[in-house]
């Protein structure tokens, strides 16, 4: 069970590679003209927190899978949820860092973290640790919509076209 443990650990981090390749053409470039809050996290910041948090989900899913004794009929809602919630992350950063799409981006944060609280309710009652795994990301996507929406706010979209 371990390589099953290992593998639903990793997979979050194939869209976290990808969106690495977005990120780091446009940091230095595009987002660091624009107007973000005091309060952002360093950018140094953000690979240590979503490779924690990729991990943690992932390992969250591999024991609501085990669980349920697979992919179930049971286990439908609750790794549906999931993987829509996984797929909504993956999208973000093409959508923010690779469209430059600000508002676009906060309306799919947005539906990211309610997904997200959806996946973490329907997790709770098939394992609870799980669904405290899903705590710390729920927490960070409520400061990322809170900086997305500051970002939105303080810049003007179409001024901050490559």
């Amino acid at each position: 069970m371990w390589a099953h443990a290992l593998g639903f650990s990793a997979l979050p981090h194939l869209g976290g590679f990808v969106g690495w390749l977005y990120t780091r053409r446009a940091v230095p470039t595009w987002y660091e003209t624009l107007k973000k809050p005091s309060w952002r996290p360093p950018n140094h910041a953000f690979p240590i927190v979503w490779t924690t948090l990729y991990t943690s989900m992932g390992y969250g899913s591999y024991l609501v899978w085990r669980e349920l004794g697979g992919f179930t009929e049971e286990a439908k809602l609750p790794l549906g949820l999931y993987a829509a919630q996984l797929a909504l992350n993956w999208a973000w950063t093409p959508i923010f860092f690779g469209a430059h799409k600000i508002k676009l981006a906060l309306a799919e944060l947005v539906l990211l973290t309610g997904t997200v609280g959806a996946t973490l309710v329907t997790w709770y009652p098939v394992n609870r640790a799980a669904a405290l795994l899903m705590v710390p990301y729920l927490l960070w996507l409520c400061l990322a919509t809170s900086l997305n929406y500051c970002i939105c706010r303080d810049n003007d979209e179409d001024d901050k076209e490559e």
